[in-house]
């Protein structure tokens, strides 16, 4: 037998996991919009959230933060829904919505991944039904969410918007087992890209999923 060397951090009641993600959900959309590229202050994308209009921000940047709320919206109306394919792909439409064409299905088009010469497979569904099978009978919550979420950045399933569909199906996971939430400060995207990269590249999320834990998971 295998033991996970990932236990849960966290041991929350599902309602209080809910409400620490409300409390934090306007910081956790900044990060996510700097691991985007969108140079926003964290009082900006507050204001964004809140239905306001930021100069310098264009359209597409401003649709990304919108999406994101309402991705993270849907994440937290769904707990009551397991982890799954169907759901995964209902993320990405959300992410994708009036931004990226075809969002919610997956890609029939071959995509490149900056920073690396690697190249994903075209993606199957049976065969990450099956794989995502695998990864969600993980024992612990926390291992779970931390390796899905590194399948689905790898698999590339979606043209794009694939780490904001991943970080949000982990928080799917990590909410509706009460032990937590993943959000990657912005001082360590650096750090994340560059692990991220050897991971894509080498196929061994061993080294990408020890600074996750170690850094990234939150709760109280």
């Amino acid at each position: 037998m295998t033991i996970t060397k990932y236990p849960d951090k966290f041991n929350m009641p599902q309602e209080q996991n809910v409400f620490y993600a409300k409390r934090n959900l306007v910081d956790y959309i900044w990060k996510s919009a700097n691991m985007e590229n969108i140079a926003i202050t964290y009082p900006d994308t507050d204001a964004v959230y809140n239905g306001a209009k930021i100069s310098g921000l264009v359209l597409d940047e401003i649709v990304t933060i919108n999406n994101l709320k309402h991705a993270w919206m849907f994440v937290l109306d769904a707990l009551s829904y397991e982890t799954d394919y169907p759901l995964i792909c209902n993320i990405n439409r959300t992410i994708g919505a009036n931004l990226i064409y075809g969002s919610g299905s997956l890609r029939t088009v071959p995509v490149s991944v900056g920073g690396t010469d690697w190249i994903p497979d075209m993606p199957l569904e049976s065969v990450i039904k099956e794989e995502l099978e695998q990864l969600l009978g993980t024992a612990y919550a926390t291992d779970k969410a931390l390796s899905t979420a590194l399948y689905l950045m790898r698999k590339q399933m979606f043209t794009d918007g694939n780490k904001r569909t991943a970080i949000l199906a982990a928080n799917h996971i990590l909410i509706r087992n009460g032990v937590g939430i993943l959000s990657v400060p912005i001082d360590l995207h650096s750090r994340f890209f560059g692990l991220l990269l050897d991971f894509y590249k080498s196929g061994d999320d061993g080294a990408v999923k020890s600074f996750l834990y170690d850094n990234c998971i939150y709760g109280c």
